[in-house]
């Protein structure tokens, strides 16, 4: 009886393990492919226009995704090993980050994280691939504004549309706490469920990275950029587990031939995706 008891419980065990935790358990650390010559990393990625997306063609493809594969293309080659790449699409910014910070190493995460202190101390960042200004917008029809100073009256009954879990909701708080106390605020899962809910209504103030706007201001969304509001400190990178061993070599990859992001293959990259405008800004200071 006990040994059926066992049977079954064993039996349990596959229907009980999420799909994410398989993929996350098929992931190499760097030791076992330098050991073997060969492993399999994942790379888990939220969709996201320019960067991780589906071209006409059905080929995943976008400025990170082909970054990593030509990380991995550079590991294959400088080491002489087989590496191949398991994609892992996530729904939401919380879920993504959450599975790579709670994987084992050798998983990857793209989904132009910022390098912030408070994160450093939950993952390990890869050097910075980008730049970014963080945008206030809401529908063209509301003014703009010259300064915070405006917000109280030019904003009055509009709700504050947050990305949950990104430093664009804190940002959102501060508004509220400094200057609209009584504003609602709201949860999108997207940035582009935050770009659709900006243009469809006057009701929303919110932030995005610019990128999305320039992109959504590109195909004639009634969108305003509040130019007061930007915010251009920040720099993305791609997320590791903490206790990843990937990071040396990964860092070696950024700084290899005079630095990654100073070639022009990752130029080209940017251009293909985001247009040659919004590379020059996304890369300026690069």
């Amino acid at each position: 009886m006990k040994f059926i008891y066992i049977i079954f419980m064993l039996a349990l065990i596959p229907a009980c393990t999420s799909d994410h935790e398989i993929i996350s358990q098929n992931a190499s650390n760097w030791l076992e492919v330098q050991q073997r010559g060969y492993g399999t990393v994942t790379l888990a990625f939220v969709s996201s226009d320019g960067f991780s997306y589906t071209d006409n063609d059905g080929n995943l493809t976008g400025v990170t995704i082909e970054l990593v594969r030509d990380f991995i293309r550079y590991v294959n080659k400088a080491y002489d090993v087989n590496i191949e790449i398991n994609y892992y699409p996530v729904d939401n910014f919380s879920g993504f980050y959450n599975y790579v910070k709670e994987a084992e190493s050798g998983v990857f995460g793209v989904a132009n994280v910022t390098i912030t202190e408070e994160r450093r101390n939950e993952l390990q960042f890869s050097p910075p691939y980008m730049t970014n200004i963080a945008t206030l917008i809401t529908h063209s029809d509301i003014p703009e504004i010259r300064s915070f100073d405006e917000i109280p009256v030019t904003f009055t009954d509009l709700k504050a549309l947050a990305f949950e879990g990104t430093l664009h909701q804190d940002r959102l708080e501060n508004i509220r706490t400094e200057y609209l106390p009584d504003a609602d605020i709201v949860f999108a899962q997207s940035n582009n469920e935050i770009i659709e809910r900006a243009s469809a209504q006057n009701r929303y103030f919110a932030y995005v990275d610019i990128y999305n706007y320039w992109r959504a201001a590109e195909h004639g969304a009634p969108l305003r950029r509040h130019a007061a509001g930007d915010e251009s400190s920040e720099e993305f990178g791609i997320i590791m587990p903490l206790d990843s061993d990937w990071v040396e070599v990964i860092e070696e990859f950024f700084e290899y031939n005079g630095g990654y992001v100073q070639t022009s293959r990752y130029r080209e990259l940017m251009e293909k995706h985001l247009g040659k405008e919004l590379a020059d800004l996304l890369l300026k200071g690069y």
